[in-house]
């Protein structure tokens, strides 16, 4: 929204505001100033001068030769235009000024003559397109000022950023209701309270669609003679970058920046049968040619403007070639309507259409102005066209709304803001711009909001109208409240994190994989109906095929990361991954949600890029586990063991997962509850995976092993007398697993074993069949002094004599 100081002060007193004051108090009202510019500096150099004589040029009968009078000097200069004469008053550039488009005035010589500077055109200043000759100065201009002094150029062009929700503000009338809440002053408007009838003897207007023509108001003015506007207004629509067209269209443009309203000039002549019928286009008029001559293809629900025939012009955005006002135009029916903000907004959008009256009527213009706007429009063409109003014109409204009234708290105003304003202080506030406000009980007010505000719908709009009328800055600054208390972590976001750090720390490099899987990854990986994982969660609109469903497992993307790392060569893997899984429900429920952790291993133990004197190892099964081991040891679940309450089991044939191998696989369990499970997986899983090298892997149910009691952590300090090792290598049947011969020795109670660990089970040609070797190393430490051979060979005795007594072991040295 462009204005000028100028023509602000014709309707508010800004008293000693600065432009750059007042540029700064509009941005703290919400109006923010994209800039303010002096306008026609470039005519700057420009001077007043007077034709005192005009001769015919020597050589040339389109030439003048003109004295003119510049102050106390008479320049002689060459001049080209038909309405040069003597006695005119001119603007002269003379010999060094720069006109607009850096056209460069210097000494010439014409046909043989002299000429010593320039009479300028409207449209060699820039003015107007006008060129058919010189322009022509009030009569009685004084020569040798400056022009732009001389014909009150010398003024501010301020540029507002308007918010879509401040519509009251694309008017100068709009701007200077706010500066009146700044400086105090009262508004002044050249027409307010009038009113029209609701008929005419001279024409007649029916509105179709009501829902989308609330209001349509309109004058008929015979006797009217088109023609140039005067220089003040061709001035102030200049100064706002509008182009001066006629006298009527001038005037339309000027009330709808100076009210908000757009309005619009039909030939009354032109209108078949004296008729406005407001209505959608029928299925004959689907084509219609607009002022801007450009033929346009409109849609059944657009709204038009139309005769007792045809349409005259498109609703809100622009009017018709069939009824423009040209210069034989002698009666002019004004029309001043409202418009369905939404209609407006799409038929411009469809037209690709955008104009100053479509961008008010998207936004919402007051219904309750447009008489007002009106009448201002009748007045100024009488005045200036020398028109005549037939009667009072029509008013057709049948769309009014009550005004609405809106119970504003004082209390809860400053309680807001922080601030202790009375309701005389906040009524006075809300007033200053038009807001009307009537005491009630409570320290409440009875708020009615005016038409033109149509962004004030509810109480917390008129306390944000009071915050910024008081003024931002005016506002006392308090810090908030903050509660210092450390916020309570999440403890499962905790074990989480703490997992993955310690699994790197291993060698295992974290995958993050999405969590749409391929609908076919369920059934590569063997898992038929009837198993939970079976049944998945599509989504309606898939990235691809491979993103269709929500996964219920994490192998399917850890095998896909194994697939593409070995197709780069890269065939050594340790990967896992903790996220989640969805298991779907009834319809229009929400999934279930578990988190899990999976793991795959595949090629070298020690991974790409192993020194040369690493011996190359493939991963085992027995790696997986000593990972699960690794997890359930760090979430301080206490040991996996055969009788202990988390320990693994070997599933029963057909029991087991499966996409693992027969006879390669164990089941975690807590109790008697599986909470996860690892193994190799079979060959035929890793085929449809195009996966050649063997793979083994672990699942486990995070969301269970987070919710286990952990094991109390007790401190004790470092130990101060040396340890003795022991081994015992035990001969014992197949039967019996190793896990067995370190569990009773752990459970013992022998108070002197520190550690015990297995280092070596052997089957060969000197172990009996059916028997195997199992090497224990025992760890001995007394907290109170240094052991002797003696006391360590007593421990040593019983743990080797119960072994053998209880697993029916033979013992040999190791």
């Amino acid at each position: 929204m462009k204005f000028t100081l100028n023509w602000l002060k014709n309707y508010i007193d800004t008293g000693d505001l600065t432009p750059e004051q007042l540029s700064d108090e509009l941005t703290m009202l919400g109006l923010e100033v994209d800039s303010v510019t002096p306008l026609f500096q470039d005519l700057a150099a420009l001077k007043t001068g007077l034709v005192v004589s005009r001769e015919n040029h020597p050589d040339a009968d389109k030439l003048s030769l003109c004295q003119v009078q510049i102050g106390e000097e008479t320049h002689q200069i060459v001049c080209g235009a038909p309405n040069v004469r003597e006695g005119l008053c001119v603007v002269v550039a003379l010999p060094g000024a720069v006109l607009p488009g850096n056209f460069k005035i210097g000494k010439s010589k014409i046909r043989g003559v002299q000429s010593f500077g320039m009479i300028c055109s409207e449209r060699e200043l820039g003015l107007s397109n006008e060129h058919d000759g010189i322009m022509e100065l009030p009569e009685g201009t004084r020569h040798g000022q400056s022009f732009i002094d001389s014909m009150e150029l010398s003024d501010i062009c301020v540029d507002v950023d308007l918010t879509p929700n401040r519509p009251d503000c694309a008017s100068v009338i709009g701007v200077a209701r706010e500066l009146a809440s700044v400086v105090k002053n009262p508004l002044s408007l050249p027409v307010s309270g009038a009113t029209i009838p609701t008929n005419s003897s001279q024409f007649s207007v029916e509105i179709l669609n009501p829902d989308l023509c609330p209001r349509y108001a309109g004058k008929l003015i015979r006797k009217v003679k088109i023609g140039p506007s005067p220089w003040w207004l061709r001035k102030l629509l200049i100064s706002v970058g509008q182009r001066p067209i006629n006298n009527v269209v001038d005037i339309t443009n000027f009330v709808m920046l100076e009210f908000g309203q757009p309005l619009h000039a039909f030939d009354f002549d032109n209108l078949d049968g004296g008729k406005i019928i407001v209505r959608t286009p029928r299925e004959n008029e689907l084509k219609f040619s607009t002022l801007d001559e450009t033929e346009r293809n409109l849609d059944p629900e657009m709204l038009m403007i139309c005769d007792g025939k045809q349409p005259v012009a498109v609703a809100g955005v622009m009017g018709g070639l069939n009824s423009e006002v040209s210069p034989e135009t002698t009666t002019v029916l004004l029309e001043s309507a409202c418009f369905n903000p939404v209609s407006v907004r799409k038929t411009a959008r469809k037209l690709n259409l955008s104009t100053d009256a479509s961008y008010r009527f998207e936004r919402g213009v007051d219904p309750e102005g447009t008489i007002n706007a009106l009448n201002r429009a009748a007045q100024l063409i009488c005045e200036l066209a020398g028109g005549e109003i037939v009667d009072d014109g029509i008013d057709c409204y049948p769309g009014k709304v009550e005004v609405p009234a809106i119970t504003l708290s004082v209390d809860r105003t400053n309680t807001l803001l922080g601030l202790e304003l009375t309701s005389k202080q906040v009524s006075a506030l809300l007033e200053s711009i038009g807001i009307l406000c009537a005491a009630s009980d409570n320290n409440s007010l009875i708020v009615t909001i005016p038409s033109f505000r149509v962004d004030i719908e509810r109480e917390a709009d008129l306390v944000e109208e009071v915050a910024r009328l008081y003024g931002y800055n005016n506002i006392p600054t308090t810090l908030p409240a903050v509660n210092l208390s450390y916020p309570e972590q999440d403890p499962s976001r905790l074990k989480r994190l703490a997992i993955c750090k310690k699994l790197t720390t291993l060698g295992y490099t974290e995958a993050i994989n999405y969590s749409f899987i391929a609908d076919k990854h369920i059934a590569m990986l063997g898992i038929q109906e009837g198993d939970k994982r079976f049944a998945s969660l599509p989504l309606l609109n898939p990235l691809s095929e491979d993103q269709a469903v929500m996964r219920t497992s994490l192998l399917p993307g850890l095998l896909e990361n194994v697939k593409r790392n070995i197709n780069f060569q890269r065939p050594a893997v340790k990967l896992f991954e903790l996220g989640k899984v969805f298991f779907p429900q009834g319809e229009n429920e929400q999934p279930v949600e578990e988190n899990r952790l999976a793991g795959v291993l595949s090629g070298n133990l020690y991974g790409e890029g192993a020194p040369l004197y690493y011996k190359h190892t493939p991963v085992d099964i027995f790696d997986a586990k000593g990972c699960v081991e690794f997890i359930i040891a760090e979430m301080n679940l206490g040991k996996v063991s055969v009788d202990c309450e988390l320990h693994f089991r070997v599933p029963e044939a057909g029991q087991g997962d499966v996409y693992a191998s027969e006879g390669y696989s164990l089941d975690l369990f807590y109790n008697d509850t599986k909470v996860g499970s690892l193994g190799s997986l079979k060959n035929e899983v890793l085929r449809t995976f195009a996966i050649k090298n063997k793979v083994y892997y672990f699942d486990l149910d995070f969301d269970a092993l987070c919710g286990l009691q952990t094991k109390n952590i007790k401190f004790s300090s470092l130990p101060v007398y040396p340890s003795v090792k022991r081994d015992i290598a035990l001969v014992v049947g197949e039967q019996v697993s190793a896990g067995q011969l370190l569990t009773a020795v752990q459970t013992s109670n022998d108070q002197l074993i520190e550690k015990s660990e297995i280092f070596d089970v052997f089957q060969g040609e000197k172990i009996p069949a059916g028997y195997k070797s199992v090497a224990l190393t025992i760890t001995y430490r007394s907290q109170s002094k240094t052991l002797t051979e003696k006391n360590v060979e007593k421990s040593h005795s019983k743990i080797v004599r119960m072994l053998t007594e209880k697993f029916g072991g033979s013992f040999r040295n190791a």
